[in-house]
């Protein structure tokens, strides 16, 4: 009823349900939806389970977010995530970067979380997955894991008062006032309070993410994009105290993404002078920019600017072939004109690759350049899906 996987080892593994086992493996490509490079074997009828809506609820026109509820599930919607990334400083100079992304998957419509029990413990509508990866700078290692359950038999789930988001150990939980993460994996643990510095910011249109004109294709989305992160990791059974800043990104949907787009590049950005910039740019088939890619700017007073694709420059500086194949961008230089920011982004390491089902990178990030002819620096996380066969 549930799988583990890691860098180092994998164990075999079966759903009862092959439906279920088809959705969850369609499901894992990341974080904010699922995509296939070009070309792939994989699959049209794989990716049909997130390019349309499966008569799940859809997202139709900007709408209020209430909290604390809309930290919590929305099980009306197809699929799901909560997603946590962060760069931390260790008590003797370590520098870790960090991801830890819970994913829920309905598997057909018509069901609704209640309060109750179902009339078997067996029985459930929700799959869970959950990533947990970590850049250790000093060592050079990027260490990830995978993990699937059926929520059931308190395998996995989620609750909105008081949040609570878990597969078996690992967590995301608290209030709008702090959160608590924990992970672990074969050589390192993660346990930390994540303070918010900022209220949630709506993206996209009042929080609408177009993917489609038609709205086809489209998500809730909002990001938390500066928390106080505190706590410590273990290292191969040795705990080094960590403080941070880290990411909240929370989204739901039930069509992701249309035929025409094959992956995409995610930038969360947090300069030091207190702004933070999110870009996600969307990768079509035919090589085009995308009229919805889109971002948000938040300055160093808390205001919020929503940005259109074509206030967006990004120019590639830089490649890595992964050794399992596949190349993706590794240095950016991004420019929003009308902020009069020039950044040059750079991961700390080449290889963040997370190989799971499929692959795709996600990693941690220095930021360099000047904004309104000031230097300016930074850290962040970017994450690109699409680029490995």
């Amino acid at each position: 009823m549930r799988r583990r996987a890691s860098a180092q080892a994998q164990s075999a593994w079966r759903l009862p349900v092959t439906l279920a086992a088809a959705a969850l493996l369609a499901f894992c490509a990341g974080l904010h939806a699922l995509a296939a490079p070009v070309g792939s074997s994989g699959g049209a009828s794989s990716l049909d389970i997130l390019r349309h809506d499966g008569g799940f609820e859809r997202p139709q026109r900007p709408r209020p977010f209430e909290f604390p509820r809309d930290h919590g599930p929305h099980p009306e919607y197809r699929h799901e995530w909560w997603y946590v990334t962060g760069n931390l400083d260790g008590s003797s100079g370590e520098r870790f970067g960090f991801e830890l992304t819970f994913f829920r998957l309905a598997l057909a419509p018509g069901e609704r979380a209640s309060s109750g029990e179902p009339a078997s413990r067996w029985r459930t509508n929700q799959l869970y997955m959950a990533h947990f990866a970590i850049t250790d700078v000093q060592a050079g290692r990027f260490r990830f894991a995978q993990r699937y359950a059926r929520q059931a038999l308190g395998l996995a789930g989620a609750t909105a008062e008081p949040l609570r988001v878990w597969l078996e150990d690992w967590s995301f939980s608290g209030t709008s006032g702090g959160w608590r993460l924990r992970a672990r994996q074969a050589d390192y643990d993660l346990e930390l309070d994540l303070t918010p510095l900022l209220e949630p910011v709506p993206n996209g249109e009042g929080g609408l993410s177009l993917r489609a004109s038609d709205g086809s294709a489209a998500s809730y989305y909002y990001s938390v994009p500066r928390l106080q992160a505190r706590g410590r990791i273990v290292r191969d059974g040795s705990s080094i105290e960590v403080q941070g800043l880290a990411w909240l990104d929370r989204e739901w949907g039930s069509g992701a993404l249309t035929d025409q787009h094959v992956g995409w590049d995610w930038f969360a950005l947090q300069l030091a002078d207190g702004s933070t910039l999110m870009i996600y740019l969307l990768r079509r088939r035919d090589g085009r920019r995308d009229v919805h890619d889109t971002g948000t700017w938040v300055d160093p007073d808390g205001q919020v600017r929503h940005l259109a694709g074509d206030e967006v420059q990004l120019e590639v500086r830089d490649h890595w072939t992964s050794p399992r194949g596949g190349r993706y961008p590794s240095r950016w230089r991004l420019r929003v004109p009308a902020l009069d920011l020039d950044l040059d982004v750079r991961p700390v390491m080449a290889d963040q690759e997370l190989a799971t089902s499929p692959r795709y990178w996600e990693g941690a990030v220095d930021v360099n350049g000047r904004r309104a002819g000031t230097a300016v620096t930074g850290r962040g996380y970017v994450e690109l899906v699409g680029y490995a066969s």
